[in-house]
């Protein structure tokens, strides 16, 4: 009879439960029990999980991306630089936000698709690239509403309505918008990965590259979407972090492709390639935010959290290599 750990869904929703119990036994008084505590945490780990949509694909397709904590610190300077130092209409600075993440992800895929470059190597010189193309962009300053004149002076802009709207909560304050971007994107994804060609293709290619090659499955151009929907969804993600913050930071972004990635494996995904559903990511997500939760209201250091996320990334690994 197959055990627990054959089951990837059953590991993910174990691990949730343990979480929860955890979050139970150390609540704060009772702080993690609250509902605001709850919706507290799916606003904050909505950007996170954004990203984790793309790395799934990525992941799934055989691969990794570690540059999409960098291209959401460039996105979010660039929607903030056109918002509110140009002010470009919505449409223009969403647009062109979208298409520069897209355009970064796609430099990457083509790398790896076409020169055959290993995609930690890629994605790691992208992932400086973008982080100093954010700091030229911005003057290695923050882009916020205090816009400097020719004289030196600073002139004070609104912030554009469109950063409220995305910062926003709706039915009754309890659901935040980012909440709900979250959503979509993994709706969106699971509709790409099990009802597309494309998706198949996407999880043949991450079982066997060659297998898949000779299957016919365009492999090249497989990869290439994988990491341009990947460049995408650090737009998105640069976007709703811009909004929340008012501002766009040019260092944004810093180590956030640790916690994509450990969203991904926690969840059961395989870093292999070939496994995994956008469903177990969204377990990732829940484990990872509650865990963060239960950590930050018990008033555990930043260093330790970071630390606690880098075993976990190593312990889902190998647990991994032993179903």
């Amino acid at each position: 009879m197959a055990s627990i750990k054959d089951h990837p869904l059953a590991r993910a929703f174990l691990s949730l439960a343990l979480v929860l119990v955890l979050g139970a036994v150390f609540n704060a008084d009772g702080t993690f029990l609250q509902w605001a505590t709850q919706r507290d945490m799916l606003r904050q780990v909505s950007v996170y999980g954004i990203l984790a949509c793309g790395m799934s694909v990525v992941i799934i397709a055989g691969g990794i991306d570690l540059s999409v904590g960098s291209i959401l610190g460039l996105c979010a300077v660039a929607f903030s630089l056109l918002s509110m130092h140009r002010g470009a209409p919505d449409v223009i600075a969403i647009g062109a936000t979208l298409a520069l993440g897209t355009a970064c992800g796609l430099i990457s895929g083509g790398v790896i698709a076409r020169f055959r470059v290993q995609p930690f190597i890629a994605t790691l010189a992208m992932m400086v690239f973008a982080r100093g193309l954010a700091k030229l962009i911005s003057g290695g300053e923050k882009i916020s509403t205090a816009v400097q004149l020719p004289d030196g002076t600073y002139q004070y802009a609104d912030t554009p309505h469109l950063f409220d709207v995305i910062s926003a909560r709706m039915l009754g304050e309890n659901v935040a918008v980012v909440t709900v971007i979250l959503g979509v994107c993994l709706i969106l994804v699971w509709i790409l990965l099990s009802r597309t060609p494309w998706g198949r293709q996407i999880y043949a290619i991450g079982g066997n590259e060659e297998a898949a090659l000779y299957a016919g499955i365009p492999v090249r151009s497989t990869k290439l979407l994988a990491y341009g929907l990947s460049g995408l969804s650090c737009a998105v993600a640069g976007i709703c972090q811009a909004a929340q913050e008012l501002q766009g930071d040019p260092e944004a972004g810093a180590t956030y492709e640790l916690t994509a990635i450990a969203m991904v494996v926690i969840g059961g995904t395989s870093l292999q390639g070939g496994r995994g559903s956008i469903w177990l990511t969204l377990l990732g997500v829940l484990i990872i935010g509650s865990l963060e939760k239960i950590l930050s209201i018990n008033a555990v250091g930043e260093e330790t959290r970071l630390m606690l996320t880098g075993l976990i990334i190593l312990a889902a690994v190998l647990f991994q290599r032993n179903t």
